[in-house]
């Protein structure tokens, strides 16, 4: 079990990190004063590790109710902070009280410990309103906070004991900050499935944006943590992104995980994606098109606008310290490889298309995949894990 380390989490860009964690000294008279113990869900994992380690700086725990109901009403807390969706503990345990302080568990690990500073029921219709645009069932994160969550929040201050173990190693925002160039762009990538041609196309042509230093470099930060129940399984992208590492060897890529749980939520999860993304040393986001969208799947209509992320994100990036980076719409073709679709049209070129469909459908039958579309490293490991 890794324990969390104490030292000071200072920025090689300037500026320091939140550090919640119990110096190895402490962590005995920190669990002496606990009352109860907590099982955490896999989403209350990947928060509790993101605030102990500073991912969601300057949070110091758990949001009170107070600022979870002004994120839900409008993206920023009683502060002023900028925050895309409110970060709270459930649970259905109607004996918790405030000034209770809590182990929180998580199989077999003693992660850290919650003093209970707020505990409300939450309006969950508003709330889905408020983060999502919608109370459909259909919307995953709507469907989560509806049947996942429990009844009540808990909000307070967090100490941390342990970092969950993962088959993702997640670096802290100190530990990917150190493998940064300094005084350099940092572009994020997020993604939560596998890396195929055009995303990667779309990452690397990023760096020669106008607004990115000749010496930057791009962070390809995937999120690990629960996702959409039809996404590919944790362990079997984390293959995929490490075989990909080691296929293309590009020095202007850097590479992490992130302990992050989706919630599909357009515009808000693209402030959040970036709000994170900035503790960790990036200066610049890419917004892709209908970022951290979904479907109806009665309707099969978006829920969001194609640029609604896109829009939101730039609108709040200045505040931010970032910069966004707007997604190419780039397509393979023929003649010229991979070019923005624009080009594709003006030259008549031939396009060729792939569907994520089609392409679960070839490799299920054992059909040959076109390197156009995907790298032979990331099919391999597709192929293994279908067998």
């Amino acid at each position: 079990m890794t324990a969390v380390e104490s030292a000071e989490l200072i920025a090689p860009h300037g500026g320091s990190l939140v550090n919640l964690a119990v110096p190895a000294a402490g962590r005995e008279l920190v669990r002496a004063g606990v009352s109860r113990m907590i099982e955490c869900s896999d989403r209350n994992a990947c928060d509790v590790e993101l605030l102990v380690v500073g991912g969601f700086s300057p949070l110091r725990g758990f949001m009170h109710q107070q600022d979870y109901d002004s994120v839900v009403a409008g993206y920023r807390t009683t502060s002023g902070l900028l925050f895309g969706l409110p970060i709270v503990f459930d649970t259905d345990d109607a004996s918790i009280a405030v000034g209770d302080q809590l182990l929180l568990t998580y199989r077999g690990q003693e992660l850290a410990v919650l003093t209970v500073e707020s505990r409300w029921e939450p309006d969950k219709a508003l709330e889905a309103q408020g983060c999502y645009g919608t109370t459909s069932i259909e919307h995953p994160a709507v469907k989560m906070i509806a049947t996942e969550r429990g009844r009540i929040y808990l909000g307070g201050s967090i100490q941390g004991l342990e970092l969950p173990s993962r088959v993702f190693p997640c670096k802290t925002p100190a530990e990917v900050r150190a493998t940064l160039p300094e005084g350099q762009s940092v572009v994020a990538f997020q993604c939560r499935n596998p890396i195929h041609r055009a995303h990667y196309e779309l990452f690397t042509r990023a760096l020669d944006a106008g607004n990115v230093s000749e010496q930057g470099v791009v962070l390809v930060h995937p999120t690990c943590g629960p996702t959409q129940d039809d996404d590919i399984a944790g362990e079997v992208r984390f293959q995929t992104y490490e075989r990909l590492a080691a296929e293309v060897d590009n020095a202007r890529i850097r590479w992490a995980y992130l302990p992050y749980s989706m919630h599909m939520a357009g515009p808000r999860e693209a402030l959040q994606h970036m709000i994170i993304r900035k503790n960790y040393g990036c200066t610049h986001f890419i917004i892709g098109r209908d970022m951290a969208g979904c479907k109806s799947s009665l309707s099969g209509e978006d829920f969001y606008g194609p640029y609604q992320a896109q829009d939101f994100a730039r609108d709040n990036a200045s505040e931010l310290g970032m910069e966004t980076v707007p997604s190419l719409n780039l397509v393979y073709t023929e003649e010229e490889g991979y070019v923005t679709a624009e080009h594709a049209e003006a030259r008549g070129l031939h396009i060729r298309k792939l569907s994520g469909t089609q392409f679960r459908q070839m490799l299920r039958g054992g059909e040959e995949i076109p390197e156009w579309f995907a790298f032979r490293s990331v099919v391999e490991v597709l192929r293994g894990s279908a067998g």
